[in-house]
């Protein structure tokens, strides 16, 4: 069995790696499977995707498509026109994509229309929200699927009403936990935390991409503004996406005097993990933040009116705290007040997903 791979953005790499490894497992126990990875190129920043070929141990991809940049249209195009000659000069019986970025359905596209079977690990997810280019991607992505890997039994039902077939869904856990088990006691200690002086439980770490919280300069600075008033002076870590520092030094926003923001390029998954163990809590309005959070057992505000992941609210750590600047504080409230959710891990959430995975495949 031949598979291709495709991994385009930051959360893809932590998706494929723990793959990788299970097909080589397979392979070494005689199992006929190999793969060809194949990088669009959809983060081109090197904190954002090169940095994890290396701590996740993954091998140098076997293409790299170049497809980032530009416009989501843009974007779409150049991947679906650098993956069709991609995938024409090296054919293969299945295109696993994971997650739901901009390659994940470009490239389940140009398969489908070359007669190439599709898997989607992490198929189901729904916010039910189309103002998220995500949720599009979703949507469209399972919509062509051949063989559909969930995270949940909840996302298994999403597929089910939309007409999917019990014999095409596979409830195998989620491979974003078998990364954080395989690596977690390789979390690295950033210089950072001895440059500020950090203690384990005392200090916050947060990242905010989303457009609905970052692209109107007012509710931005508001959202902030509500962060450190609640932080109770406490320090806040805060990553700065590549999109997000753009928008704040295009928008003019002034953080010059608050010291207790810090804000970092983009870091690197060992040390960015490393800062969230150990954090008292996480502000975020990224989905796989929150899972992580869940399984390490760490308090999460999302900044979001809806998640794709409710598993990581219904059992887990993580509260939707929603887009309003007003809510940010009695969430802030609750959490110094000793009153956050102790929460649980999901079912399947064991570190073991891939495997499931490759031993489907196999069967398939």
């Amino acid at each position: 069995m031949k598979i291709t791979l495709i991994a385009g953005a930051r959360p893809n790499f932590m998706k494929i790696a723990p793959i990788i490894h299970a097909i080589k497992k397979a392979a070494d126990n005689g199992a006929e499977i190999t793969f060809r990875l194949v990088h669009t190129g959809q983060h081109y920043d090197e904190k954002m995707s090169n940095t994890f070929f290396q701590e996740l141990e993954i091998p140098e991809p076997d293409a790299h498509l170049g497809g980032g940049g530009g416009t989501q249209a843009e974007q779409t195009a150049a991947i679906m026109v650098a993956f069709e000659k991609e995938l024409m000069a090296n054919p293969t019986d299945l295109v696993l994509v994971v997650g739901d970025v901009t390659s994940t359905m470009a490239c389940a596209i140009v398969a489908k229309k070359l007669n190439t079977k599709v898997a989607h690990v992490e198929a189901g997810i729904r916010s039910f929200d189309l103002t998220m280019p995500e949720e599009i991607n979703r949507m469209v992505t399972d919509s062509i699927t051949d063989y559909f890997f969930t995270t949940s039994v909840w996302a298994g039902n999403n597929l089910k009403n939309t007409g999917v077939a019990d014999d095409k869904i596979f409830f195998v856990g989620n491979v974003m936990i078998d990364t954080l088990r395989k690596n977690e006691d390789r979390f690295t200690k950033p210089q950072l935390w001895d440059t500020l002086n950090l203690s384990q439980g005392n200090y916050f770490v947060m990242t905010l991409h989303r457009p609905g919280n970052v692209d109107e300069q007012a509710k931005f600075k508001a959202l902030l503004e509500a962060i450190i008033a609640g932080s109770n002076g406490k320090p806040l870590i805060f990553p700065v996406h590549p999109r997000t520092k753009n928008i704040i030094q295009d928008s003019g926003i002034n953080l010059d005097g608050i010291s207790n923001l810090h804000l970092t390029s983009p870091m690197g998954y060992l040390e960015f993990n490393y800062l969230v163990k150990h954090a008292m809590a996480v502000i975020t309005d990224s989905g796989g933040i929150t899972e992580e959070t869940t399984v390490m057992g760490v308090p999460c505000m999302t900044l979001r009116d809806n998640t794709e992941r409710p598993e990581t609210c219904d059992v887990g750590t993580n509260e939707l705290v929603g887009t309003d600047p007003s809510k940010v504080g009695p969430a802030m409230e609750k959490l110094f007040a000793g009153n956050w959710k102790p929460g649980a891990i999901p079912e399947k959430w064991d570190g073991k997903a891939a495997e499931r995975i490759v031993e489907q495949l196999l069967e398939l």
